[in-house]
């Protein structure tokens, strides 16, 4: 394969496996059960006051 080739096949095929891969993922993390709950257990991390130095 030349590099005209490779490069054809990353800017289209490529492109569509990452996409399709991308949309996948969103739709498994989205729509698995006790996603919703995961979700907002993660969302509250920052507002946490387990504070180890004091």
């Amino acid at each position: 394969m030349d590099y005209e080739t490779l490069r054809h096949l990353a800017g289209s095929w490529g492109l569509i496996y990452l996409v399709i891969t991308f949309v996948g993922l969103v739709l498994f993390t989205c729509l698995r059960p006790g996603a919703r709950a995961a979700a907002e257990k993660a969302a509250l991390i920052p507002f946490r006051e387990d504070r180890d130095d004091e």
